[in-house]
C-alpha cells in the first residue's frame, strides 16, 4: 500500500488510475462527430454524460467514463448516429450497433 490506496486498482489505456468497482466494470470512451450532429438534444436529455454546446451541438461531459447504460442509450437514440461509445481496453464499438 505504498501509494496510499487500499484495494485493487489498475491503469486504463489513457493512463488514469481506476480503482475498485470501475476496474471491474470497465471504462468507455465517448465521442460526438460534430460534423454529423444536428443538435436534436436527445442524448443530453437521456444521459448526464452529454451536454449541448452554445452552438447547438452535443459533446460528451467527459471523454472517458465508467461503463453506464445511459451513455449507450444516448448513442442509440441519436437520430444521425453522431455518437460513438467504445470500450477503452479493447477498442470495441459498444454503440451504435
Amino acid at each position: 500500500m505504498e501509494d496510499g490506496h487500499a484495494g485493487s486498482w489498475t491503469e486504463d489505456p489513457v493512463g488514469e488510475v481506476v480503482t475498485g468497482e470501475s476496474a471491474a466494470t470497465g471504462r468507455w470512451r465517448l465521442a460526438v462527430d460534430a460534423t454529423m450532429c444536428i443538435g436534436s438534444g436527445a442524448c443530453a436529455g437521456s444521459s448526464a454524460h452529454f451536454r449541448m454546446t452554445q452552438d447547438g451541438h452535443a459533446e460528451p461531459s467527459e471523454d472517458v467514463i465508467v461503463a453506464d447504460d445511459t451513455a449507450r442509450d444516448a448513442a442509440v437514440c441519436c437520430p444521425v448516429e453522431a455518437i460513438t461509445v467504445s470500450d477503452t481496453s479493447t477498442g470495441e464499438l459498444i454503440a451504435p450497433a
